[in-house]
């Protein structure tokens, strides 16, 4: 999946971008208080990318 493509699908869920790290960036979702770390690789793993959608409530 595209990084711009699961951003995309986090934000329409509601979460927002935190603060970029060295070589991640840390979104939260405020209505759960959960935050979840994205890579930032133009292509993330098809397995990684659900993983984050889940754990942020964003499927």
């Amino acid at each position: 999946m595209k990084r711009r493509d699961l951003e995309r699908r986090l934000r329409i869920a509601g979460c927002f971008l935190k603060r970029e790290g060295g070589s991640h960036s840390i979104w939260m979702n405020p209505k759960n208080g959960v935050t979840e770390t994205v890579p930032r690789h133009g292509e993330i793993k098809e397995a990684l990318a659900r993983k984050i959608l889940k754990r942020l409530d964003a499927e």
